[in-house]
């Protein structure tokens, strides 16, 4: 069997949600004989010991992950490989728009939701260098098609619209679309578990996994934690975090029940809820958090453990 994997962005302290997504997909993981793997994905928004503190974080739940950890910033030379290969297919066009005139041809009328317009695609070579003077080119996939379809475990047949996405960015750095979908077909991760806002995403990463060669991966996208007023949850809501709620005495484990009784799981431990995990039977709706209310489920069970 192949592998899962749980990969963070060391941006910061995992908060709630994240330790929920992380127990689903060792869960999913783990039921089903996959190893789990973790991932860094690094190549953005690296916040000064995030990294470490999410490891922590993740050992003091209780999660435990087979073979070596990747970092995404020492794998770099895999993804412009993978470039290298699109090139040769005549797959990739430069794209001198910015975030700006995308945003402006994208509400023309008759523009599909959210996809890239195709502005730069056809532009002669004169063209590209002359635009070439002006601002650097990230590279875009020419898809050829409009739309793929996916199976995930939950939301069942999702198509989504495949447009020419990002592949690198105008800076040169790999895209997120290229390096998940590289990552994840080259470490042997045939089981993606992550949060539902990423659905949408599945579509391009499938088709760009077919592209290269490569099988798509099982899919489960599962619900966000959000705040009161149905956001996701940030640091204005309140103890959110590990590091938050365990300063008021909280132990992980109480933590982990916690997670495990939103999910509808035995919440005595983590190979309690494997025993009784079931993907038929979660939650398909967010889990509502309220900071407050959790803390103060809590503390009783940290005087018990005191």
């Amino acid at each position: 069997m192949g592998a899962g994997r749980f990969a963070p962005s060391p941006s910061g302290p995992l908060h709630l949600g994240n330790l929920r997504t992380a127990i689903l997909a060792w869960l999913f993981a783990r039921s089903t004989q996959r190893d789990f793997l973790l991932r860094i994905e690094d190549l953005d928004r690296v916040r000064s010991g995030a990294e470490a503190a999410q490891l922590a974080e993740l050992e003091s739940l209780g999660l435990e992950f087979d073979g070596p950890l990747l970092r995404q910033s020492e794998r770099l030379p895999i993804y412009f490989d993978a470039v290298e290969q699109l090139k040769k297919q005549d797959l990739l066009f430069p794209c001198f728009c910015s975030r700006k005139d995308i945003a402006e041809a994208a509400s023309a009328p008759h523009a599909a939701p959210g996809a890239y317009p195709g502005t730069c695609r056809d532009l002669s070579p004169a063209e590209r260098e002359a635009k070439a003077k002006e601002r650097p080119a990230a590279l875009r996939l020419r898809a050829e098609v409009t739309e793929f379809s996916i199976h995930d475990q939950l939301a069942g047949d999702y198509t989504g619209v495949v447009d020419d996405f990002v592949l690198v960015r105008n800076d040169g750095a790999p895209a997120y679309n290229l390096a998940v979908v590289v990552d994840d077909a080259l470490s042997g991760i045939d089981q993606v578990v992550r949060a539902d806002d990423l659905l949408s995403s599945a579509p391009r990463q499938g088709y760009l996994a077919t592209l290269l060669g490569h099988d798509v991966p099982e899919y489960a996208h599962v619900p966000l934690a959000l705040n009161a007023k149905g956001q996701r949850l940030a640091k204005r809501d309140g103890a959110v975090t590990l590091e938050e709620i365990t300063e008021h005495g909280v132990h992980p484990a109480d933590v982990v029940a916690i997670l495990l009784e939103s999910l509808g799981l035995p919440s005595t431990s983590l190979q309690a809820a494997l025993e009784a995990f079931d993907p038929v039977s979660l939650p398909r709706e967010p889990w509502i958090v309220e900071p407050e209310n959790i803390v103060q489920q809590l503390m009783p069970r940290a005087s018990r453990n005191r």
